[in-house]
């Protein structure tokens, strides 16, 4: 039996895409082990499917100034030692890591045994974590062309973003019933994030019964923003996280606005939904969703509104176009490479297993 450990962390964009491959390593007869920090929030994502999970030490590399830049260098250290010491214990025969700093000192690990390790990348530009891994990498996988540029020569494939089954397994039926609508109007999603967008929120409820006319509307607005004046409108829905009815509701949804996070958009990509991006500013992050926002509205397959422009109206005209020209997007975003990425990264770890 071949052996694969899978490792990524942080945030639950470093880990999804993991367990996105699992059926199929599965399917292959897969050993599968993770690898992640001690208490780190993959822990708990991990432990819900069931593999073997081993923690390591991991400390954050930071680009400003921070007390914990003297001590952090130290825990990354004693994470390289354990992560060898884990290498040599479980004998894999390929790493796949998505990302996160936990991952480097794993990939180092890998790189000093003889294993061959594969690097997925989900936005435009390379982070750190993977920046400092990518020369121990056999083969580097993005979700954008424009980032191959950003790659080594013989080692960038491009193959997007594993995608999890259940998101292709929703019911139409269950998710109108579970927002509480019909099936006469179309459906209109909006995702925030998990943090949720004042911007965003306070705009789609600023055109709240306009938009009421044309559509239904099932807002995840985000922890803690709710509107309690709002409870009972009808065709308005809201909440502040949904789970498992994630599928059902994008199955009966006619068109999305999002953040523009690189697993989410791939996502919609793969889910072939109109949709509207608004990234987060520069200055609430390193300007990585304002890039990827602009791939995918380059290739067709998104209506990009920057978020200082986000006004009632400016969303208002936004969701009126997509809609009218949704048929476009939808025939755009048909004409994908990124068809099946699971499918292309299992022929890498054939590849490097053989």
């Amino acid at each position: 039996m071949k052996r694969i450990i899978l490792t990524g962390g942080g945030t639950a964009g470093h880990v999804t895409p993991n367990i996105a491959l699992v059926p199929a390593l599965q399917k292959k007869g897969f050993d599968i082990r993770y690898i992640g920090s001690y208490n780190g929030m993959e822990r708990q994502l991990i432990k819900d499917i069931k593999l073997p999970y081993y923690g390591i030490s991991s400390g954050k590399l930071r680009r400003y100034f921070d007390l914990k830049n003297f001590s952090d260098p130290f825990k990354v250290m004693k994470g390289y030692f354990e992560a060898r010491a884990l290498m040599k214990k479980l004998k894999p025969d390929v790493v796949f890591s998505k990302g996160g700093f936990v991952t480097v000192p794993v990939v180092l690990a890998a790189k000093h045994k003889g294993i061959p390790v594969i690097i997925h990348e989900s936005d435009m530009t390379p982070g750190l974590a993977n920046r400092l891994s990518i020369p121990s990498a056999s083969k580097v996988c993005c979700n954008f062309p424009e980032t191959l540029k950003h790659l080594p020569e013989g080692k960038a494939v491009l193959t997007g973003s594993p995608i999890r089954e259940e998101l292709f397994q929703g019911d139409k039926e269950k998710g109108l019933q579970f927002c509480g609508f019909d099936d006469k109007k179309p459906v209109l999603l909006i995702m925030g994030g998990s943090l949720g967008s004042v911007a965003i929120n306070n705009a789609v409820r600023g055109e709240l019964d306009t938009l009421l006319e044309t559509f239904q509307i099932a807002h995840l607005c985000g922890k803690g923003n709710l509107d309690t004046s709002l409870e009972g409108k009808k065709g308005y829905a809201q909440f502040e996280f949904v789970s498992d009815e994630l599928r059902d509701i994008f199955a009966c949804t006619d068109l999305m606005i999002s953040r523009a996070g690189a697993n989410a958009i791939c996502e919609i990509l793969a889910l072939r939904k109109p949709n509207i991006l608004i990234p987060l500013s520069a200055q609430a992050s390193r300007g990585d969703q304002i890039l990827n926002a602009a791939s995918f509205e380059k290739q067709g397959y998104s209506y990009v509104l920057q978020e200082e422009d986000v006004t009632n109206e400016s969303l208002l005209k936004a969701v009126t176009t997509v809609y009218k020209n949704r048929t476009d997007y939808i025939n755009a975003m048909n004409k994908s490479k990124l068809a099946d990425p699971i499918a292309t990264i299992m022929g890498l770890v054939d590849e490097l297993t053989k």
